[in-house]
């Protein structure tokens, strides 16, 4: 597979429920944290994140809206290697609760008291700009639309 598409991605992503989520901070140095993609597998090239406003990620992207995701998938079971993704892109701050209820799953509500009315909810939308794989030999980019 070494010429995978944006589907032969989002397919080898669907049981990746975390990733980290990388931002540059304000003196310059690279903040990293893991993210939970909502259930939200059927990557096709953007992904949505909950935070809390007073978090630093809220900061970091308002300061610099470019940031990084990292994917890990697939156990190395029966000597399959696993599968690494790398996303470069664009992070941008929703604060409407219509498309929080658009991206919500029940599980945020164990972060989340109140889900979409917990005060001080943001969602995260990252759109990327570049991704970059390794699939055991295989390693490319996908091209995104």
């Amino acid at each position: 597979m070494a010429d995978m598409t944006m589907k032969d991605l989002s397919d080898a992503m669907g049981d990746i429920d975390f990733c980290m989520l990388s931002t540059k901070t304000e003196g310059g140095e690279i903040a990293a944290r893991p993210m939970s993609n909502n259930g939200e597998v059927a990557f096709e090239g953007t992904s949505w994140f909950f935070s809390y406003e007073q978090a630093r990620t809220i900061g970091d992207i308002e300061r610099d809206p470019k940031v990084g995701l990292g994917f890990q998938g697939r156990k190395g079971l029966l000597r399959k290697p696993p599968l690494f993704i790398s996303v470069e892109g664009h992070a941008r701050l929703i604060r409407d609760k219509a498309a929080f209820e658009a991206h919500w799953t029940k599980d945020l509500d164990y972060w989340f008291k109140d889900g979409i009315d917990t005060p001080g909810v943001v969602l995260i939308e990252v759109k990327a700009e570049r991704i970059h794989y390794w699939d055991g030999q295989d390693e490319g980019e996908v091209p995104v639309r």
